[in-house]
């Protein structure tokens, strides 16, 4: 097929996926496998091939993906249900103090939002927020905001959350890198908007505590008995360690026996195996539960990340067919004539999908697979492409508006009006992409 054909065949396609996920509501993961179908025929692969395509790419993917996730969503949920999210928040809120409560609740949301997802994290803290705001008579946005931003980083910007995850899987990134970058972009992002943002958007836009919540809420906060703040730190900091001392033995050491069980313990899959028996030991017999209790708790968190999972390895089927049919090989091309850096492409295109069609991970997933078939046209170091799929995230992030669940989670949370949800959580999110981009792209001209 023509260049031109290849290129009308995959903006159609782009256009269908667009489509069956907005205007058909499809589950995603069947508008990408549907999206990679009409590709690859009207490329003109080979039926079988095709579908030979489709079965590497998802197993490609999934081969890494699934590990990851699932011990994730096991993690993140026994973190849950003992308590731990909270008495991270409530201690840092205590040694910052309340005139600078809202940078321990943007440290909060930027170490809970690793192993939990944000949308469970924030209904876990909320009550916090609920009794910061009925203390001090301040708007409920001066305390939300920041701990909001402080998730959507964490959310978007650093493994082993999904997204982040997906886009390293497709890219073949090491997590190391991702993870090293993710913090260098996302923490600057965190501040100006949490803190300083949530400051300002607070004095602008007083929305008060819900009265028919106020009470229970503070007290189920009040009554539960917590884990202590330096077990939970421990047990979800120490894959991080892990996994960034892989990275920097890869870098420093010598092959031999040290680099040889550095790699090991460090590999995500180790580093998350450990932390979740760590979590299983800690945070559930020694709380009191059951094995029974533990199996039936950490089935149920599977129960989430087999969703999360097959959209991936669908994101992995797309980036395949991609390739295969040549699209690739043409994109690349077009990449190439433009001028345009890859690392502000990649953000280009993450950010038209996270406006289009709402969902950050969809959106970096599909544009991870789209920057994919260009990636491996070039012979970029692990930082490089580090470096792009953080910029993915930070177009997965930016304009969050009324097409997106999370836009509508805080909008019912916080009892907002539309109007100000835009104001203060759309805004949010935007600052939290944009301010990552640019560290991103100031850091791309150091790393090639």
């Amino acid at each position: 097929m023509s260049t031109a054909g290849l290129i009308i065949v995959t903006i159609l396609g782009i256009a269908m996926l667009l489509f069956l996920i907005i205007r058909s509501k499809m589950q995603a993961f069947l508008a990408l496998l549907l999206a990679s179908i009409f590709i690859g025929i009207f490329t003109g692969m080979d039926p079988m091939e095709l579908i030979e395509t489709m079965e590497a790419g998802m197993g490609g993917t999934l081969g890494f993906i699934a590990i990851v996730v699932g011990l994730g969503a096991m993690f993140g949920e026994l973190l849950r249900v003992s308590g731990g999210a909270e008495r991270l928040a409530f201690t840092l809120v205590d040694k910052f103090g309340e005139k600078k409560s809202p940078w321990a609740l943007g440290i909060t949301g930027f170490v809970v939002a690793i192993p939990v997802f944000l949308d469970v994290a924030l209904v876990i803290l909320i009550p916090i927020l609920y009794s910061l705001a009925l203390r001090t008579k301040k708007s409920l946005l001066y305390y939300a905001i920041p701990l909001l931003a402080g998730l959507a980083v964490a959310h978007a910007f650093i493994p082993p959350t999904p997204g982040p995850i997906a886009v390293a899987s497709i890219l073949n990134v090491e997590l190391g890198w991702v993870l090293l970058f993710g913090v260098i972009a996302g923490f600057p992002a965190m501040v100006l908007a949490g803190p300083v943002f949530g400051r300002y958007i607070g004095n602008k836009i007083h929305i008060g505590v819900p009265k028919h919540i106020v009470e229970e809420a503070a007290g189920q906060a009040e009554k539960k008995e917590l884990p202590s703040f330096k077990l939970i730190a421990f047990i979800i900091l120490s894959p991080l360690v892990l996994i960034l001392m892989n990275t920097a033995g890869d870098v420093l050491l010598e092959d031999g026996t040290v680099k040889t069980v550095v790699t090991f313990i460090g590999h995500p899959f180790i580093a998350l195996i450990f932390a979740t028996l760590l979590a299983m030991f800690f945070l559930g017999k020694k709380r009191g539960y059951t094995k029974e209790d533990l199996q039936s708790l950490t089935t149920k968190a599977l129960e989430p990340a087999g969703i999360v999972i097959l959209i991936t390895g669908a994101g992995g089927v797309f980036k395949e067919v991609l390739i295969n049919s040549g699209v690739g090989d043409v994109m690349g091309e077009m990449m190439a004539s433009t001028g345009f850096p890859l690392v502000l492409l990649a953000f280009l295109i993450a950010t038209f999908i996270r406006i289009a069609q709402g969902s950050a991970t969809v959106a970096m997933i599909t544009a991870a697979g789209l920057v994919s078939p260009m990636v491996e046209m070039t012979d970029l170091s692990q930082p490089s492409l580090a470096l792009i799929t953080i910029a993915i995230a930070c177009g997965g992030t930016v304009v969050s508006h009324v097409n997106d669940s999370g836009f509508w989670l805080v909008n019912r949370l916080l009892e907002m009006s539309e109007k100000d949800t835009l104001k203060s959580w759309t805004v949010m999110e935007t600052i939290v992409g944009g301010v990552g981009f640019l560290v991103v792209f100031a850091l791309s001209f150091f790393f090639s």
